[in-house]
């Protein structure tokens, strides 16, 4: 018989009685089957990893901060988007040394460089700094505000902007749109556990200004929605890699309508 594998994300945010409950099935767990818990913040110390390493193994992807340049580069790279090494160390100087601050910035510059342009210093200044306004802060904003009809006009405007055809340059909305809502979702979560704008901006190490939006947006979806949303775009990204008959630009524009409006009115 073939194994099963069985992927719990968000470990960090259990319970202490969650936890438990999992460290007590690792001692007796299901024959083939495969448990993958994947956390950001769980520390070696807490019982549920000491429990996952006595019955497995444990897995820890950090970057080491002096090889923080050389993984914004291969970031980019994976995207198709060239970068000098200059700009790379620039962007870690301009946003921080917290992979998820960064891995966000790559979005963004990944998304202006869907045209195939090559991402030097000067890019980086003009589109990384704090809270400039870059190609997709209009289509993310709109989402943020439940606006489907600006939504829609902000992807239409930004695929008209592409000099790329709609097959490489969706994905690279859609890129744009899966960071953007697993961001706002983060954060909604810390606002449910009581954690102020600045603690967030600090943690997060962004700017105050980028979180108190971020914040206004997730209070605009419930948690459901989010998780639905998520959910969502992983099938749209599936779909414009070759899952999916219809062409990618209109596979966007629905997800993108499902996604950004309020089920109460859709559903009247």
């Amino acid at each position: 018989s073939g194994q099963r594998l069985v992927v719990v994300a968000d470990v960090d945010r259990w319970k202490a009685a969650d936890a438990k409950s999992v460290a007590a099935y690792l001692g007796a767990p299901a024959p083939d089957t495969v448990l993958a818990l994947v956390g950001e913040e769980t520390k070696k110390s807490t019982s549920l990893a000491k429990a996952c390493a006595k019955a497995g193994e444990i897995l820890v992807y950090d970057v080491a901060k002096r090889r923080l340049p050389e993984w914004v580069a291969k970031q980019l790279a994976d995207r198709g988007v060239e970068s000098d090494p200059e700009a790379c160390r620039s962007l870690v100087e301009t946003v921080g040394e917290d992979p998820e601050a960064l891995a966000a910035e790559v979005d963004k510059l990944a998304t202006w460089a869907l045209g195939g342009a090559r991402i030097g210093v000067t890019e980086v200044e003009q589109l990384a700094a704090g809270c400039a306004e870059i190609p997709g802060y209009e289509l993310t904003d709109a989402w943020g505000r439940r606006d489907v009809h600006g939504a829609l006009g902000a992807c239409q405007r930004l695929l008209e902007r592409s000099p790329d055809p709609a097959s490489r340059a969706v994905p690279g909305l859609v890129g744009l749109l899966v960071g953007h809502v697993g961001r706002v979702r983060s954060v909604q979560a810390l606002v449910d556990e009581g954690v102020s704008a600045r603690e967030i901006a600090s943690r997060l190490k962004r700017h105050p200004f980028y979180v108190e939006k971020l914040v206004a947006q997730a209070r605009n979806y419930t948690v459901d929605e989010l998780r639905d949303a998520v959910v969502r775009l992983a099938a749209l990204d599936h779909a414009v890699k070759g899952g999916s008959r219809l062409a990618v630009d209109l596979e966007l524009e629905r997800a993108l309508i499902a996604i950004t409006r309020v089920r109460d009115a859709a559903a009247a």
